[in-house]
Parts: C-alpha cells; structure tokens; sequence
C-alpha cells in the first residue's frame, strides 16, 4: 500500500510518501514541505498548495491520502488555514479518485508512538526508527506528514474489514425486511 500522508498548513503543508503493509518494515519514498509566503494572498497561497500536492500525486501515485483532521484550537486563524489546506489535499485525492482518511493527531501519535499524547520530539524519532533513517525528517510538519501515512497503513486494514461488516449487516438487514 503507498499513502500519501498530508499534514495541512497554509505556510507549510507537510506531506511524505510511504509504502508498505502492517506488520512488515516500511518505506519512505519522500517527504517534504509544500510552503507559501504568509504575506500573500489567500487564493495565491491556496492555489500553490493545490500544485505543490498535484504535483506529489504525480511523481508517487499513491493508493491513498492521509490527512490531519483539523481539531479545534483557540487560534480561529489557524484552524480555518489548517482546514483551508486540508480541504484543499482532500480535492486534488478525490479530483483523481483517490481515497481519503482522515486521523486526528492523537490517533496518529498513538498508532506511532503508543500514545495519544507524545511531543513533537517522540514523533520524529519514532518515524525515524519505524523507517529506518538516518536522522529525523524537518521540519515537523515533514515527520507529522510521514507519521500520517505510517498511522493509515497500519490502521487501513482494520479499518476497512469494519467497514465491510457494517455493509455485509446493512445489506442482510435490508435483505430481511423485503423478504
């Protein structure tokens, strides 16, 4: 499975490519920071966004897309750049048919470090280890974007056999009310 893992913000939007299934290593095959000038123009920012991710789609051609869902923060700005950013990840995945799931940061920092509550600092060195790198990825938003990823390819197949069964019971339920 290779996911393309989407950590959104206006001045920097991480994302990092990792390949793999649960259970054996994986592998990172990028990550990097999509940026934009904070003194620009919203639409200019979100459009350079737009091709920063197009372009990621292009080069790795991902099963999947993993983004951040955006939690509620004191600071409106940052949640409505933060949403702004994701929802423009979520356009260019569907635009192309790509799947989307969406992870709440306490999730993905359980799913990679056992818990909910790690720093920044557990993150990187955890994604560090579970990919096998030299050093952690920078800046934070890079390793959040690889950590997003590691979290969707570990949590897909459980959470995709849920989703089955609840579409096995619902089809049974319908099929017992028009026998």
């Amino acid at each position: 499975m290779r996911v393309l893992g989407v950590d959104p913000g206006l001045t920097r939007c991480g994302v990092g490519v990792v390949e793999g299934v649960a259970g054996r290593p994986l592998t990172m095959l990028g990550v990097g920071v999509v940026r934009t000038p904070a003194d620009a123009e919203l639409g200019h920012r979100l459009v350079a966004i737009e091709q920063g991710i197009e372009q990621w789609l292009d080069e790795h051609r991902p099963e999947f897309v993993a983004v951040e869902r955006v939690f509620s923060q004191h600071n409106v700005r940052t949640v409505m750049g933060t949403a702004q950013a994701s929802a423009v990840a979520m356009l260019c995945a569907a635009r192309r048919g790509i799947p989307v799931a969406l992870h709440t940061p306490s999730e993905v920092k359980a799913a990679v470090t056992g818990s909910g509550r790690a720093d920044k600092a557990q993150v990187g060195a955890m994604v560090t280890r579970l990919l096998r790198l030299d050093a952690p990825p920078k800046p934070a938003d890079a390793a959040d974007a690889l950590a997003l990823a590691i979290c969707h390819i570990w949590r897909a197949p459980a959470q995709n056999r849920l989703q089955q069964a609840l579409a096995l019971h619902a089809a049974n339920a319908t099929k017992g009310r028009t026998a």
